[in-house]
């Protein structure tokens, strides 16, 4: 199984919804792919009295129903918190052994897997660990998702120089469009990103919705791109 793991300079910057959107694209092209999000926090209680996590949803519909909610999923907590404190409010404690099984599940299931993180780089993951220290269990190579806003090129950077740091691949910058207005150093933003972090792979992705995503030149271009790294 091939993987890809799908980190983000902050949490809102759209990790779920490109991952969404790139897994259809793979799925499209005729790849055998899923995706995981080992732990989510923060649930929405629905009129019938149950509870639905939205990425977890997003991540659902984008492989058809094919996988199950616990399987996609496997450690859901209510709480709007990073995942050891939200897991310690119902009395539990994550471990990072029972986060890597949830991804080994997938092995012999999918050919490529799309590992999708909390928060950014260096959100807590456990007690002791971070988001980073999964990463470099996994070994994937790393997809990082920046708002194309603003401010993100220091963001960017830093996040591509921890990522470097911890011996890891990383197989492009996307910087998503979280707004509908475009920021006016957009252009600037990406050039610089390329320039400054040494960065060859930077694409900029527009503000549409979940089901259009899958549509636009610009997540062709990257599916093409890690169909390619993820041969």
């Amino acid at each position: 199984m091939q993987g890809l793991l799908v980190t983000g300079t902050d949490t809102d910057v759209g990790k779920t919804h490109l991952t969404a959107g790139l897994l259809r694209v793979l799925r499209r092209g005729g790849i055998n792919a899923a995706a995981c999000k080992p732990v989510c926090s923060g649930s929405a209680q629905q009129a019938d009295g149950t509870f639905t996590w939205n990425d977890v949803e997003k991540l659902y519909a984008a492989v058809d129903g094919e996988f199950p909610r616990d399987r996609i999923c496997p450690q859901r907590f209510h709480a709007p918190l990073a995942p050891p404190l939200a897991a310690h409010r119902e009395g539990h404690r994550i471990d990072l052994q029972s986060l890597l099984e949830g991804v080994e599940w997938w092995k012999n299931r999918v050919d490529v897997l799309l590992v999708e993180g909390v928060g950014g780089w260096l959100c807590p993951l456990t007690d002791t660990e971070c988001i980073q220290d999964f990463a470099v269990k996994l070994g994937f190579p790393v997809l990082l998702v920046a708002q194309q806003k603003l401010g993100t090129i220091n963001h960017t950077l830093l996040s591509v120089n921890a990522i470097s740091n911890a011996g890891l691949t990383l197989a492009g910058v996307v910087l998503n469009q979280t707004q509908p207005y475009v920021a006016p150093s957009a252009d600037q933003n990406l050039e610089a990103i390329k320039s400054y972090g040494s960065v060859e792979n930077v694409w900029s992705t527009p503000f549409t919705s979940e089901n259009e995503l899958p549509n636009t030149p610009a997540l062709i271009r990257i599916g093409r791109h890690l169909q390619a790294i993820l041969q």
